[in-house]
């Protein structure tokens, strides 16, 4: 009987630490997504009024007020103490480059131009940085992966030298071994960001990473627009922390012309998808330089929460980016304000919909339900990684991260994307959803991009925290797989990162997007009232951490 009475104890206990959504009316808060509201603060955050919405600049102070009292109308409490706002601790290095970059091989020397040839730039606060006649090395894909059995640096020192990089992985593009590191799926070895981390960790003095479309997922025109000039950091003032003296991107034709002019074969540029690849030192120097002005400010994260009914301390949090690039170089038609409505006016607009949707539920949150508006994605994730370091709410409290970067606005599609497949829990609780409006969940297009690497969930999930970002399907629900590609990639060749990025009532269709906000809003009311806490899947790199 003692056995019996335990047995039936703990079945009623079990069943009290499951979740507790049953009791949860299933569309209780689902009314509170309107597309119409979508549209129109999609429209006010993109507008020229916003100027771009870049850290430090006016643009920054109309987006952060108008989202302060956009949290506030809502309802939302100030998610920092009494503050809606997080200060995120900045520096804006404005470099004035030298026109050219000097080549001096052995027999031969020439220019290669900026901007048309290379981008550079520091992270250095020095007022002159310069390279001055330093040998450059060809490093393959400047990768050093123990797990994988992988040093393209191997038996080489790279000391106060440039050393010249791939972009991606090894096998990425077919012509090595698929079953290397995770075949076409980028890690985050494939990133530029990891290549000028190890190429500091080598004591290189430069890091420049050979663009090639293919394999960085965007033209050199994006690169071109986004870097090479007046650029946002954090500010490290007071870390010991070695950075290159030089970061930057060279194109694949100005690579091929340096190792030619070395007298080097550039079959090397294939050779380094092998295993055992050594790198090649060029016996070639490079010199260029450019003065430096930094200005220290504090750009800020906008925070709004709604406090859970029964465990206020533990925390799911949505996150989407708030910036973009401002006004910059004019397109073909005299525009230079970079408006970034799908970029990601779209995804701060659906944030909003998410705290409405949470704050419209007749049964409140039983967890802790954050809304982080970001600063800095698009200078490299700087505003999610200072709030990673310097958490408002502890991490090892946080269960999970959703975010929003871009929204669907081709009309309704049959599946939706995961990025990085195979991470979490939060992929099959998707999954769970997408059933129930008869639609599936379809891993990413395009892994080899690495866009899993490339937005604000991917600081979380380095703290350990189980991230869930998304990406708009591609099976167009009228027209089929052929017709969304086309139109994700018209937008990936034309609008990613260029002034045209703004809403174009004749080209958007925000049905699709509205399908997908209620999946990531149930997939969020699920969590706060589980008592199950999502876990990362066996063979994630970031199941070790959270452990």
């Amino acid at each position: 009987m003692k056995t019996k009475h335990w047995l039936v104890a703990s079945l009623v206990l079990i069943a009290a630490c499951k979740s507790s959504t049953s009791s949860v009316d299933d569309n209780d808060g689902v009314s509170g997504l309107n597309k119409d509201s979508l549209v129109a603060e999609i429209k006010i955050l993109a507008s020229d009024s916003f100027q771009g919405r870049r850290p430090f600049s006016a643009g920054e102070a109309v987006t952060v007020d108008y989202l302060q009292k956009q949290f506030a109308s809502i309802g939302l409490e100030a998610g920092n103490g009494g503050s809606y706002f997080q200060d995120v601790p900045m520096v804006e290095i404005s470099p004035e480059l030298s026109p050219v970059m000097k080549v001096q091989a052995q027999k031969t020397g020439f220019d290669l131009k900026k901007t048309d040839d290379y981008v550079i730039w520091t992270e250095n606060t020095d007022p002159q940085v310069s390279l001055d006649a330093n040998e450059v090395v060809f490093a393959g894909y400047g990768v050093v992966a123990p797990e994988y059995g992988w040093n393209d640096y191997a038996g080489i020192d790279v000391k106060n030298k440039v050393v010249m990089v791939l972009v991606n992985d090894p096998g990425h593009r077919g012509i090595g071994d698929s079953a290397l590191f995770k075949g076409k799926a980028m890690t985050y070895y494939g990133r530029w960001t990891y290549k000028f981390e190890e190429a500091a960790r080598q004591g290189a003095k430069g890091c420049l990473v050979i663009h090639n479309t293919v394999s960085a997922s965007y033209p050199f025109s994006v690169v071109q627009n986004s870097w090479g000039k007046s650029q946002l950091h954090l500010d490290t003032r007071g870390s010991n922390e070695y950075r290159c003296a030089v970061e930057g991107w060279i194109t694949e034709a100005a690579a091929r012309k340096i190792i030619t002019a070395s007298g080097q074969d550039t079959a090397m540029l294939t050779k380094a998808n092998e295993k055992g690849f050594r790198a090649v030192p060029l016996k070639t120097a490079v010199s260029t330089s450019m003065k430096v002005k930094a200005d220290f400010k504090n750009s800020k994260n906008v925070i709004g929460r709604i406090t859970g009914s029964k465990y206020p301390d533990e925390y799911l949090i949505y996150t989407a980016h708030w910036d973009h690039f401002g006004i910059g170089k004019p397109d073909a038609m005299g525009d230079s304000i970079y408006n970034g409505a799908l970029d990601n006016a779209s995804g701060t607009a659906a944030l909003l919909q998410m705290a409405r949707a949470f704050k419209s539920m007749k049964t409140k949150p039983e967890r802790t339900v954050v809304f982080l508006a970001v600063t800095g994605e698009e200078q490299g994730l700087l505003g999610s990684q200072y709030y990673s370091a310097y958490p408002v709410y502890p991490v090892e409290k946080t269960l999970a991260n959703i975010n929003i970067d871009v929204i669907n606005n081709m009309g309704k599609t049959r599946d939706f994307q995961i990025v990085g497949s195979g991470q979490s829990d939060l992929e099959d609780y998707l999954a769970e959803e997408a059933k129930k409006q008869g639609r599936y969940i379809a891993p990413e297009a395009h892994p080899e991009a690495g866009s899993y690497f490339r937005s604000d969930h991917f600081n979380f999930a380095k703290a350990g925290v189980p991230a869930l970002t998304t990406e708009s399907g591609v099976d167009d629900a009228e027209k089929g797989k052929a017709a969304g590609e086309a139109f994700h990639a018209f937008y990936t060749d034309h609008l990613y990162h260029q002034p045209k990025d703004e809403y174009d009532p004749a080209r958007w269709n925000l049905d699709g997007a509205m399908q997908d906000l209620e999946l990531l809003f149930r997939v969020g009311r699920r969590i706060v009232f589980d008592r199950e806490w999502p876990k990362w899947k066996e063979g994630s790199e970031f199941k070790a951490k959270r452990k």
